[in-house]
């Protein structure tokens, strides 16, 4: 179920996000900061506060309630948050689509966490959510993303100029998708 705890890998669980990770969250980012700089969009400084987490916190949930995201936290065996899955912009209808955004902790990057999480974010999204497909973009240097992504199943359909602001400029992104499956919506 979209809802339930699912184990990983590492004794890290994916589980949805609560209200009460802020303050996990704003220390792993805070920790994570340095290393995710080159992928991320300059933050202000609030955002690496537990208030900062809580706000964003508080939007994710309304939106997730609204079932336009759906956000989880990668958590360890002390369910402190060691990273982040997100289904963005989720669409019904004929399209069946999201986007997906994600990050590990620097203590964790390597160690095949993000592609645990992305295959199974894939199967809930296909079989819980009833999507037919989901996009993700990286900045185009963005190497280590990329071989998820394509561990994943994902296939390079294009690059986007100047996509998204990133780290301070507007950065050129490869763009994936996956296909889940081509049953009718």
């Amino acid at each position: 179920m979209i809802n339930d705890t699912h184990p990983l890998a590492d004794g890290v669980r994916l589980r949805p996000v609560a209200l009460t990770d802020a303050e996990s969250f704003a220390e792993a980012l805070t920790r994570s900061r340095a290393y995710m700089r080159p992928w991320e969009p300059a933050r202000p400084e609030a955002f690496y506060t537990p208030e900062g987490q809580a706000q964003r916190l508080t939007g994710l949930l309304a939106d997730r309630d609204a079932g336009r995201v759906m956000p989880w936290a990668l958590a360890d065996d002390e369910d402190r948050v060691v990273g982040a899955m997100t289904l963005v912009c989720i669409e019904r209808g004929p399209f069946r689509n999201a986007r997906l955004g994600y990050w590990t902790d620097v203590g964790r990057a390597g160690r095949g966490l993000a592609t645990a999480a992305v295959s199974r974010v894939c199967e809930l999204a296909r079989d819980e959510l009833g999507l037919h497909r989901i996009e993700a973009g990286t900045v185009v240097d963005n190497a280590a993303s990329q071989r998820v992504l394509a561990k994943c199943g994902f296939e390079l359909y294009g690059t986007a100029p100047r996509y998204l602001h990133i780290n301070g400029a507007w950065q050129d992104h490869r763009m994936f998708q996956r296909i889940l499956h081509d049953g009718s919506p």
